[in-house]
């Protein structure tokens, strides 16, 4: 009995729950559990799911990113309070980031079910908008790791992989013309160097303009993205 009052004590002090009803708040605090991560240590791993949403209660942790290349970008830094593989159990995702204990930190692990319970309906408006923010989040981090790590090549390489679709032929197509100002604009360079990036890409074989202003995106593009 001790260990569940501790609990809510603990979950009554987090931000996050602070809006749970009663019924709620004591429900969670028999489902979570403390962990504690040494230095280094990994609370959620990029690429895989660990269904369960972790909240730190003492300690500092990063939020990496690693590209194919294993380089690594710093994303944030989470201090007590803060949470982490809340966007993996809403979509149901891998983890879009590693976030790495800086020290001894302690955290309270409440699994997928109990996550769910303290969710709107699968059904209602609410949970869609939370889905769609998840999916805008995902982005913004491939965008922030691709800015820190690629070159103007391997950026407008990534955005031109975003804009394609795959035709009936199995063709990756971009069909409406993709300005260079706005690609520019999107991959943070000038104007002159994305054309310049482009007319290369054209030259090299990595993309063909076709006929009636559709753009055929080759494969191999995916080696510079």
């Amino acid at each position: 009995m001790s260990t569940m009052v501790s609990n809510l004590e603990l979950i009554r002090r987090v931000p996050l729950f602070s809006m749970l009803t009663a019924a709620q708040a004591e429900s969670v605090s028999e489902a979570v559990i403390k962990s504690r991560f040494k230095r280094g240590e990994a609370i959620v791993e990029q690429g895989k799911k660990s269904n369960a949403l972790s909240i730190i209660l003492t300690g500092r942790a990063r939020v990496i990113t690693t590209d194919a290349r294993g380089r690594e970008v710093i994303l944030a830094t989470m201090q007590p309070g803060d949470y982490v593989g809340e966007m993996s159990l809403i979509d149901n995702e891998p983890h879009s980031a590693t976030v790495r204990a800086e020290v001894q930190t302690d955290v309270l692990v409440l699994g997928r079910q109990e996550f769910a319970r303290c969710l709107p309906e699968n059904s209602s408006m609410a949970y869609a908008v939370m889905k769609g923010l998840v999916q805008r989040l995902r982005h913004a981090d491939r965008k922030i790791e691709s800015l820190a790590l690629m070159d103007v090549y391997g950026r407008v390489a990534r955005a031109l992989l975003e804009f394609a679709v795959v035709d009936s032929e199995g063709n990756a197509i971009i069909r409406d013309k993709v300005s260079r100002q706005d690609l520019a604009k999107m991959v943070g360079a000038s104007r002159e160097m994305v054309s310049r990036v482009m007319k290369d890409l054209e030259e090299r074989g990595f993309i063909e303009t076709r006929s009636d202003g559709s753009m055929l995106v080759k494969e191999r593009l995916n080696s510079l993205g």
